[in-house]
């Protein structure tokens, strides 16, 4: 698979065999658990807890590569931001004030920013690693039948089956058409202009909205030849039992999440303050 693809990636190791309600129920719990806190040796903790899930999983990072690159560009966006729009934030959290240097006007550098801009920075990448292996170690079908199994709607769940199965599928739509436009002749190398390269993908977005309202239209119809949710319940052929890992996997994720709310009512807040 490409590095620019992100799907569903197959791969025997102990977390692709969780069921997909599992991985869900998981990512639900660990999601929270990153966002009661901005403690950060509970942030650091549950990164290093991340990034062993993602080494045992023995997913490369190349497969990976682009989607991590375009989060952390994200994040420096994010990071700039919060820095332009609010450069004290750090100190009216912490308390105090402590000047590094002063760069132009109201702006200057401060540890306590800078404290809470390594905090903001630790919570998106503890919760990246998490995220990224739900959607490229989670087999579309097989999770499509292990939400039906914990009671949410066999239609709802072939729903969010196709969405992910749909992922990769307009990935790969949007690199041929740009194949075909660059054999054309449309440049969209570092040669040309920002704002001409940003022209030029507009010529790459048209003719792949049309090319997904077309998939969509197809599945459409033959769902409906085939009488789809006519029926109350369904049977899966990728459907998997739970069985002791899986049980293990979300107790594990619990008590991390009971961990940071418990951090969280030690430090009397959702910050740590260690001025």
């Amino acid at each position: 698979m490409s590095s620019t693809m992100l799907g569903y990636i197959q791969k025997d190791s102990p977390i692709h065999r969780l069921t997909g309600a599992t991985k869900l129920i998981c990512l639900l719990l660990y999601s929270l658990a990153v966002m009661l806190t901005y403690d950060t040796r509970v942030l650091f903790g549950l990164l290093i807890f991340g990034l062993i899930c993602f080494k045992i999983s023995n997913i490369q990072f190349k497969d990976i590569s682009f989607v991590v690159y375009f989060i952390l560009a994200f994040l420096m966006l994010n990071n700039l931001a919060i820095f332009i729009f609010s450069p004290y934030e750090g100190c009216e959290i912490y308390g105090r004030t402590t000047v590094l240097f002063h760069i132009v006007g109201p702006y200057s550098v401060t540890i306590e920013q800078l404290f809470y801009l390594l905090n903001v920075t630790l919570k998106y990448f503890a919760v990246i690693p998490i995220a990224l292996l739900f959607i490229i170690a989670t087999q579309p079908s097989e999770f499509a039948a292990s939400l039906n199994r914990i009671g949410v709607s066999y239609r709802l769940a072939y729903s969010v089956a196709i969405a992910l199965r749909y992922i990769p599928d307009i990935q790969r739509d949007y690199q041929e058409i740009s194949f075909a436009q660059q054999a054309r002749g449309l440049d969209l190398s570092k040669n040309e202009k920002l704002s001409k390269r940003i022209k030029n993908m507009s010529s790459i977005l048209l003719p792949l909205i049309f090319t997904s309202l077309e998939r969509i239209e197809t599945i459409s119809r033959a769902m409906e030849l085939r009488s789809f949710g006519m029926e109350k319940k369904r049977t899966w052929y990728s459907a998997k039992p739970f069985k002791i890992q899986d049980y293990v996997a979300i107790g594990i994720v619990i008590i991390l999440m009971l961990t940071s709310f418990y951090m969280t009512t030690v430090n009397g807040s959702r910050f740590y303050n260690p001025f």
